[in-house]
């Protein structure tokens, strides 16, 4: 088990010690007895994330361009530095295999970020190329989201953060501290991500929660952080796809043209892995699409009522696959769900037959209650179901 360079903070703040573990590192679910809280610090003033576990690689080198374009559905060589892509990598067959967003750090350095670590794939494709890969997931990063995120920052930094782009980074200082900062996260909202060498970590946390008093600043865990990546429509591996490279059978595997991320496939450039599969899909049409699920409440009740029992929703989101049906026939499943307490609506992403994906059409369901399967009305919707103005818009200047 492999402790973050944040944890002598995270170990202190962690009251019901609720922890998991995320590719050997140890990863808090939720800070304080309900997560409630904590989801609501990420859309109403701000939280901080301690996402230094997710693996991170630095690619480096003349051919850094030519080989990360001959790997990821992206074009690279029209990202430019200080610019940050989301993009996916796929198998010669078009399965998505997993996705993470790519760091221009400069001409010729990358950092890319993954779900699952990839340093022996991600080597294994350097052939003839001159360039260098290492893994550098011991770099502190915290994602710290919300309204008032940009607000806290700015009484730390002389950078000028209201003009960082969405998805652009800058090289900066937090309270004297060196660090990189990035306009992205996993929320969906105002946010940005803050990546610094281990040995100025828990400085680094100090300052920024010295700060975030005036701010109602809190730390926030896992369980907050699902619900709130489930309202902007953003995808997780092992839950709503999974690698081609980890399952056994077809069927389990997806493209990234089924995910509903076919922006971040460039079908264009000279030549990517899968790229070849993917056109051909693509010139067939394709077998599922990914949508958004609105539950209807009141059928939701109706269910409940033939037990004898009150409406129930979700406290939590939930990460498995629940059948969706049309008349009678399954037509999908849905991957992950939440109850949105923003929203104030009980939201799924799903993966249906695209016959059934027009935004409006109606839907149904399974509920499971007492081992009995029932099935509840469901209307597809676009996705993100949450998006403020405030996600990409500049600061005051």
């Amino acid at each position: 088990m492999r402790l973050s360079p944040f944890n002598p903070r995270t170990s202190e703040l962690c009251e019901p010690y609720n922890w998991s573990l995320w590719q050997n590192w140890l990863l808090a679910d939720m800070y304080a007895p309900d997560h409630i809280q904590e989801y609501y610090a990420i859309r109403s003033a701000c939280g901080v994330f301690d996402m230094s576990p997710i693996p991170k690689y630095h690619i480096h080198g003349p051919d850094a361009v030519r080989y990360l374009d001959r790997i990821v559905t992206q074009d690279v060589s029209r990202c430019a530095v200080g610019q940050v892509l989301y993009t996916a990598w796929c198998d010669d067959e078009g399965k998505i295999m997993d996705d993470g967003i790519l760091f221009r750090l400069g001409e010729e350095s990358f950092r890319l970020t993954t779900g699952d670590p990839w340093l022996f794939w991600l080597e294994d494709n350097t052939a003839n190329l001159n360039v260098v890969i290492e893994d550098v997931t011991d770099l502190g990063t915290l994602a710290l989201q919300g309204p008032f995120s940009r607000d806290l920052l700015k009484t730390l930094s002389k950078a000028d953060l209201d003009n960082l782009r969405y998805f652009h980074m800058i090289e900066a200082e937090l309270a004297g501290i060196p660090v990189e900062i990035s306009r992205t996260g996993y929320t969906g909202d105002l946010g940005y991500e803050i990546w610094v060498q281990p040995h100025q970590a828990v400085p680094l946390w100090d300052a920024i929660f010295e700060a975030g008093q005036d701010y109602s600043l809190v730390p926030f865990g896992d369980y907050a952080l699902e619900m709130a990546r489930i309202e902007a429509g953003l995808l997780l591996i092992d839950a709503d796809f999974y690698s081609s490279k980890r399952v056994v059978h077809d069927f389990e595997k997806s493209s990234p043209l089924e995910l509903g991320i076919g922006w971040a496939v460039k079908m264009n450039k000279d030549y990517f892995i899968g790229q070849k599969a993917l056109k051909a899909e693509l010139a067939r049409g394709l077998a599922w699409e990914t949508v958004g699920l609105e539950i209807d409440l009141n059928s939701l009740e109706a269910v409940y009522a033939e037990f004898g029992m009150p409406l129930y929703l979700p406290y939590e989101a939930w990460m498995e696959a629940v059948p969706v049906y049309s008349d009678g026939q399954q037509i999908g499943k849905a991957t992950s769900g939440t109850w949105s307490p923003v929203l104030k609506k009980y939201i799924a992403i799903a993966r249906l037959r695209p016959q059934f994906t027009s935004p409006g059409t109606r839907v149904n369901m399974e509920v499971t209650i007492d081992a009995q399967r029932k099935q509840t009305q469901a209307t597809v919707v676009k996705m993100p179901f949450f998006n403020p103005s405030r996600k990409t818009s500049l600061g005051k200047v």
